[in-house]
């Protein structure tokens, strides 16, 4: 928290304002009503690390407070990274993902594995790579169910107040017990998300053919109780790419790094054939060709984003392979069964 500059930098000076904290409370109120254990979980990490509740659910709420208070916030504090492949070919049903963050992440995340059982809170088991402070669901992982996701972030022109940050919509989605539901949650009927992002995901335990799923989830229109959602299904024999910026909903977006470098890295992406195997995943989510924005990120002189990891999830050997360094030039640290609901316990390799 000491090192992470939107926080100190934006967001705690617009806290102490009167529109600042207006735009906090109200959103607090939002999440209260809807995710009260998740508030929960927030307040006893806080406790735990001995920090304030009020600096962890600023980083919650991300851009929201800025954006809402009309402030304007630098193209180097914005998310500028990830970007997901999915393919889906004979024999090879692969989701891969690069998560980048801020430099100071690093040494900063790590993977939670929870099975969460609480009075009023619906069931919980998952794996999900966390950031220190920030509650599990915002990157990529599983729950038991046989959900497959990762998460890119998009940064819509206009954010809303008094509505759901992603953060919450992410967490929940790794109660989802299948792909009707994690529509629901995407949707969030009676409030709306305040932000933007993107899902990939499949469902491990879905009857008939693979199917892949990209959804795009805008801030609701004014006066909408409900998320802007529109979902690209990846059938069989396909394949399908996305970074961080919009590519379906027509959504006005900020300008600035997120933006060219999304541009940037789908080019290259797509210079590559598509995908027909894991090792042609590996490869393109390996891709430096670009002098500036790079698919594989690495800190090079004023450089302050990097790849922290890269999940490979293999659909039909059932495996999440994690590498921190370039994938296709070293081998995962960590090879990770998915086990579902109900099937034996088995040790990681």
């Amino acid at each position: 928290m000491d090192r992470y500059r939107p926080l100190n930098e934006t967001y705690l000076p617009l806290y102490e304002t009167e529109a600042g904290r207006k735009i906090y409370e109200e959103t607090l109120a939002c999440v209260e009503e809807q995710f009260p254990g998740y508030l929960r979980e927030i307040r006893g990490t806080a406790d735990g690390a001995d920090v304030p509740f009020h600096k962890l659910f600023l980083m919650h709420l991300d851009d929201i407070v800025p954006n809402v208070a009309n402030e304007t916030v630098q193209s180097n504090e914005l998310p500028v990274g990830c970007s997901t492949i999915m393919c889906n070919q004979p024999g090879q049903e692969i989701l891969g993902h690069n998560e980048d963050a801020l430099g100071e992440t690093l040494n900063h995340w790590y993977l939670v594995a929870a099975h969460v059982v609480e009075p009023g809170c619906k069931e919980e088991n998952f794996t999900s790579l966390s950031y220190a402070g920030f509650l599990p669901g915002y990157t990529m992982g599983y729950n038991h169910h046989g959900l497959v996701y990762s998460i890119n972030t998009l940064s819509a022109a206009t954010l809303r107040s008094a509505k759901t940050p992603r953060y919450f919509l992410a967490r929940a989605l790794l109660s989802a017990e299948n792909y009707v539901e994690a529509q629901q949650i995407l949707r969030n009927e009676g409030c709306g998300a305040a932000e933007g992002f993107s899902v990939n995901m499949t469902f491990l335990t879905q009857e008939g053919d693979r199917m892949f799923h990209n959804a795009e989830i805008g801030p609701c229109e004014p006066d909408a109780t409900q998320s802007q959602l529109n979902i690209l299904t990846v059938s069989p024999g396909e394949n399908t790419a996305h970074c961080n910026k919009y590519l379906r909903l027509k959504v006005p977006e900020v300008e600035g790094v997120i933006i060219d470098s999304s541009v940037k890295r789908m080019e290259a992406i797509c210079r590559h054939p598509p995908a027909k195997s894991r090792q042609d995943v590996i490869n393109i989510l390996s891709d430096q060709t670009d002098d500036e924005y790079r698919v594989y990120q690495e800190i090079k002189k004023d450089d302050y984003v990097k790849t922290i990891a890269t999940g490979i999830f293999d659909c039909i050997e059932r495996t999440w392979a994690i590498y921190t360094d370039k994938p296709n030039s070293t081998e995962p640290i960590v090879v990770i069964p998915l086990r579902l609901r109900d099937e034996p316990t088995s040790a990681a390799s």
